[in-house]
């Protein structure tokens, strides 16, 4: 193929279809006709004598050559776009854009509340949209800028990809506040005594305090497993479970909830909060503008 006589419109018309898995959706986020983006696909598909996309059920699905091209494409096309927009200023009081950020419960407890209260402030036509679940298809979300910023408790491995900690979290653990078991302090004796609400695992890895207990031989009677942090707190509440998370988390569901805070009868280390990004938006001025400031936010916490 001559790139010479290629319409480097199809690259972004490949590039749509690609995200999109729809030619509808593309023509839709092209601002195109969707007979348009038809018209364009069937150009690329004789330039590059491969099909691209199969219609599987409602959906385009990628071929192998179309697989092997996404990554060159969606790199370059950032990289124009990059260069026209270097020289670009971003003034946040008059933005409207809108930034996808992928967070967990923690996340949306301890410093979305926090970042969007300074936000109606300084930037109020700025638009946040939370990603509550950090998804498997999270670093190509990344590297596509479909999602702005993760925060996540493991740094992303990989070239291209920036993990900052921004701050460090301890555990506390929570118990109704006329718990009939507890008094002044928890003891390790009363801890493993009593039942625990704990949250499912995202990763393979065991929590901390578990790592802890078994280090001396211990153990937790787990009663309750729960998807999220944010059910914990009536649970606890309601019940005589214990919970032990987060330091931030923990203050702020017993400070709402009326809940006891215990510091856990083991020891465990402090863990680091990452915040996440591709490189590919470290010159962007509205990214840049918008990680500043939360990382500022973390960092005062």
């Amino acid at each position: 193929m001559n790139l010479r006589s290629m319409d480097l419109n199809l690259l972004l018309i490949f590039d749509a279809i690609y995200s999109e898995r729809s030619i509808s959706r593309a023509a839709l986020r092209l601002n195109l006709s969707q007979p348009a983006v038809s018209n364009a696909l069937a150009r690329l598909r004789h330039a590059l004598e491969d099909p691209l996309f199969k219609r599987e059920g409602s959906g385009m699905v990628p071929t192998a050559r179309a697989k092997s091209l996404r990554d060159p494409i969606s790199q370059a096309l950032e990289l124009l776009e990059r260069g026209f927009r270097s020289d670009e200023t971003f003034d946040h009081s008059q933005s409207s854009r809108e930034f996808v950020i992928a967070v967990e419960d923690y996340g949306e407890t301890v410093l979305i509340p926090r970042f969007i209260d300074w936000l109606a402030e300084a930037a109020p036509g700025i638009h946040i949209q939370i990603r509550p679940e950090l998804s498997s298809s999270l670093t190509r979300e990344l590297r596509e800028g479909t999602v702005d910023l993760a925060l996540d408790y493991f740094a992303l491995r990989g070239d291209g990809f920036e993990s900052r900690c921004v701050l460090t979290e301890d555990l506390v653990t929570l118990s109704r506040i006329d718990h009939p078991a507890i008094g002044e302090q928890l003891s390790l004796e009363t801890y493993l005594a009593l039942q625990h609400a704990v949250i499912t695992p995202r990763r393979k890895s065991r929590p901390m305090i578990d790592l802890a207990l078994d280090k001396r031989g211990l153990k937790r009677k787990i009663a309750l497993t729960v998807p999220h942090f944010l059910s914990m707190p009536t649970v606890v509440q309601r019940s005589n479970l214990l919970a032990t998370l987060p330091r931030r988390m923990a203050y702020i569901y017993a400070d709402h909830f009326r809940l006891k805070t215990y510091t856990p009868p083991v020891r465990t280390p402090k863990f680091p909060v990452f915040l996440i990004w591709h490189d590919t938006f470290n010159t962007d001025p509205a990214h840049r503008w918008l990680r500043n400031h939360l990382i500022a936010l973390c960092e005062s916490l």
